[in-house]
């Protein structure tokens, strides 16, 4: 895990407890204080597991004496009733721990898991899945980490570290080479990917020397006559609504990527649960 990510990782978890504490957690102070709890939490369904640093950070941040002992690692499939951890210490302190640690817990493996199903559906070509920017607002860098978990990889993380040029851009430079040539000039070094939405565009892109060229919403068989075009000057990226029905013969055009904003959008948590034992 980068150090940005942990970084992340801590506000997300002080953000997260400071919305749900407020003045302090009033059920939880029904039990007498020197009452102690072991607790186990299984998933109710089958998963790609992660959020376990998160889950971690939760128990530290709220009680560095809560013992955790994890039977699961992130990218692990787990199957339907199977124990994830297991938690020892303050009654209070573990039911205060609960709901944010799963809230983590759920929302992350449930991107994990989508992740590794759209992956599986395309095993079989070299193809690479990429996310979005679609997130979930201040939980950017944790859902990208999801999805690595899930055997897919990584756009750019946000608008700073790679270029995407598109429609309005390319419109406002005056054209696709001059937003090319813009981009160079103001950042070598950075990626540089462009949207093109024809044929005659994605020659454009290829004669700038663009990096990546994104094929918005080009039918199979255009597809396949970017390849066989673009084939040792630019790799490949198809985009636009993208679904699990379209997925598999878009891979087999043989583009290098695929972008699919519901890696990270459309993720449904995942069913766990935490009882004391």
């Amino acid at each position: 895990m980068s150090e940005n990510l942990k970084s992340d990782l801590i506000i997300n978890v002080t953000t997260a407890l400071e919305e749900d504490l407020g003045t302090g957690d009033i059920t939880a102070a029904l039990i007498p204080a020197n009452e102690q709890a072991h607790a186990r939490v299984i998933t109710r369904e089958d998963a790609t597991i992660c959020g376990i640093d998160w889950v971690n950070e939760v128990a530290k941040q709220i009680d560095s004496n809560i013992q955790i002992q994890w039977h699961v690692a992130d990218g692990d499939r787990a199957q339907a009733n199977q124990t994830l951890f297991e938690a020892t210490g303050s009654a209070r302190r573990l039911l205060t721990f609960e709901r944010c640690a799963l809230n983590f817990l759920q929302c992350l493996s449930g991107t994990a898991t989508i992740a590794a199903y759209y992956a599986s559906l395309v095993a079989h070509t070299p193809v690479k899945l990429l996310d979005t920017r679609k997130t979930i607002p201040g939980l950017r860098k944790a859902q990208k980490y999801a999805v690595s978990c899930g055997n897919c990889h990584n756009h750019r993380i946000g608008l700073y570290d790679a270029y995407l040029i598109k429609e309005n851009h390319i419109a406002a430079c005056g054209g696709i080479a001059q937003a090319i040539n813009t981009a160079r000039s103001n950042s070598p070094g950075k990626p540089v990917e462009v949207e093109v939405e024809s044929m005659a565009e994605l020659k454009q892109a290829i004669e700038a020397k663009a990096d990546t060229i994104m094929l918005d919403n080009f039918s199979l068989e255009d597809m396949r006559a970017a390849v066989r075009l673009a084939k040792g000057t630019a790799k490949l990226e198809a985009s636009g609504g993208i679904t699990n029905t379209t997925l598999i013969p878009i891979a087999e055009t043989g583009v290098d990527y695929i972008s699919i904003g519901a890696l990270t959008k459309d993720c449904q948590s995942i069913d766990l649960s935490m009882r004391f034992v």
